[in-house]
């Protein structure tokens, strides 16, 4: 095999199984303040940070004069919509396998990270939920709100590497479901750019953007990893 030592995993869309909660939250809420927003614009901000997201969406509408002064306020009436679904929505789940996906790269010894485009508290609301920090499938995570940027820029994996004691990024591997996820791993100059089919994105929108290899899910990354193991 490839000499990785580290997975970058996004969360919505790629780890986590959710029905695109996040993204009607954001319509929702957006349209509590009167701002409609269509598929390509929600396409746009896809595995961004939220708030972030909300400035861009509001900020392309006619009502951003009044309305982004009120950011912060609309940000936080997002998470608590997020907040209360997460907490106890029956359709948020792992995707499958993802959990055997973890715990065949930690016995290779590559390190298991998530990092997102959420808050570090929904971030860390779903970790517990799911399960993985205390079954020691993962090593850490991080969240855009503890770096300057979040997606697309490279921030949050040089954090994690930095955290982890790695120093060449080509021995990280970034996957993820949104066009942004692609772009953090190039900017960050990841050995390995993976896209995943089964969340948020299709065929067509993920391939326009930097990547090696696109699957169906993380539960195929294994037998990639091993197939690029045996072709080296």
């Amino acid at each position: 095999m490839m000499d990785f030592r580290l997975a970058v995993f996004d969360m919505a869309g790629t780890t986590v199984a959710e029905g695109g909660a996040v993204y009607e939250a954001l319509r929702h809420t957006l349209q509590e303040h009167g701002v409609e927003v269509g598929t390509d614009s929600i396409h746009q901000v896809k595995g961004t940070d939220k708030l972030e997201a909300l400035r861009l969406l509001i900020g392309q509408s006619p009502s951003a004069t009044k309305l982004l002064p009120q950011l912060t306020a609309i940000h936080q009436s997002f998470l608590d919509r997020l907040t209360r679904f997460y907490a106890v929505d029956s359709a948020v789940t792992e995707f499958p396998r993802t959990s055997e996906t973890f715990s065949w790269l930690r016995a290779r010894g590559i390190k298991v990270a998530l990092n997102t485009g959420f808050s570090h508290q929904i971030a860390r609301l779903l970790i517990d939920r799911l399960g993985w920090e205390s079954s020691g499938l993962i090593d850490t995570a991080i969240s855009s709100d503890e770096v300057q940027r979040g997606r697309p820029y490279p921030f949050m994996i040089a954090s994690l590497m930095d955290r982890l004691g790695i120093s060449e990024p080509e021995t990280v591997i970034k996957i993820g479901d949104a066009p942004a996820d692609l772009l953090e791993g190039y900017n960050a100059g990841c050995g390995l750019v993976v896209g995943v089919l089964g969340g948020s994105s299709t065929r067509e929108q993920l391939e326009i953007h930097p990547h090696h290899y696109l699957i169906d899910s993380v539960a195929d990354l294994p037998a990639l990893l091993t197939n690029l193991g045996q072709a080296g």
